[in-house]
């Protein structure tokens, strides 16, 4: 059986969000199984396919180390970079049955796009402990299956040293399903992308996550409103990696586009 490394919404090794992905599987193994090669992997996700009847059709389903997720969105680009560039699928878009509902996801030139829910915030009052667990002051906070965190700049996003534990549990309060909290805030002039984030995933037993799909369906719609245009880009400023990301809000989803990069093919002994 095998297994790749993926670097995703990254042009280069090292940089991103690494997933693993396992070889397209004929029938779904038992999930303790799946869960303990994502804890094996140590990696934020760990992405399992299953083969359909049609060859440009897969089931999808994404494990962190302590849980299954319902939608990420770095594995599910990691996921269509092995089908389309190590696998040779000849395809002009894949779709995904997952437990999102169906995903799509397409080349977009050097990049790959991907074609996700929508999943808008609503703004809530801004819990009086959220600025000593951050370590700064909050603009803002909205809310949707996790927590999105308006920030006042770039330096403030990158200056973060927050108590992750604290975090946790103001998010449990505040978030429909998850324990986690993104923040995002207006990028320095003269940087090229538009907005900077940065994602705290306790929930999901994740410290800091390097770059998140899933947060952006919420943050770009929020900052698409605000700032009253349908195409953002956003940098996801993790400390000494980072990665970047396209959103554009077509209705009622989000248009996700970045690259990614092999980093590591692997047989396991299983």
């Amino acid at each position: 059986m095998r297994q790749w490394t993926v670097d995703a919404f990254a042009s280069r090794p090292f940089h991103g969000n690494p997933a693993c992905v396992v070889e397209p599987l004929e029938t779904w193994p038992a999930d303790d199984w799946m869960r303990a090669l994502a804890m094996e992997n140590n990696q934020a996700e760990t992405a399992f396919l299953r083969r359909t009847e049609a060859p440009d059709r897969f089931d999808l389903r994404w494990f962190t180390p302590a849980v299954e997720v319902p939608l990420c969105g770095h594995a599910t680009l990691a996921a269509s970079h092995v089908l389309l560039s190590e696998l040779g699928v000849d395809a002009a878009e894949l779709t995904y049955q997952t437990r999102s509902g169906p995903l799509t996801v397409r080349r977009a030139g050097e990049r790959y796009q991907m074609d996700f829910p929508a999943n808008p915030p609503r703004l809530v009052e801004t819990p009086e402990a959220l600025a000593g667990a951050l370590g700064a002051e909050p603009l803002e906070v909205w809310t949707a299956d996790r927590v999105v965190v308006v920030l006042a700049d770039e330096a403030t996003v990158r200056g973060l040293r927050p108590d992750v534990a604290a975090l946790q549990v103001i998010a449990s309060g505040l978030s429909d399903t998850r324990a986690n909290l993104g923040v995002t805030a207006p990028a320095d002039p003269g940087r090229p992308y538009d907005l900077v984030s940065r994602y705290f995933a306790p929930g999901s037993g994740i410290r800091e996550d390097p770059v998140t799909g899933g947060y952006h369906c919420s943050a770009a719609p929020l900052f698409a409103d605000k700032l009253g245009r349908a195409v953002l880009r956003f940098h996801q400023a993790y400390p000494g990696r980072g990665g970047d990301l396209e959103c554009e809000i077509a209705g009622a989803r989000v248009l996700l586009r970045g690259e990614a990069v092999t980093v590591a093919e692997s047989h396991l002994r299983l």
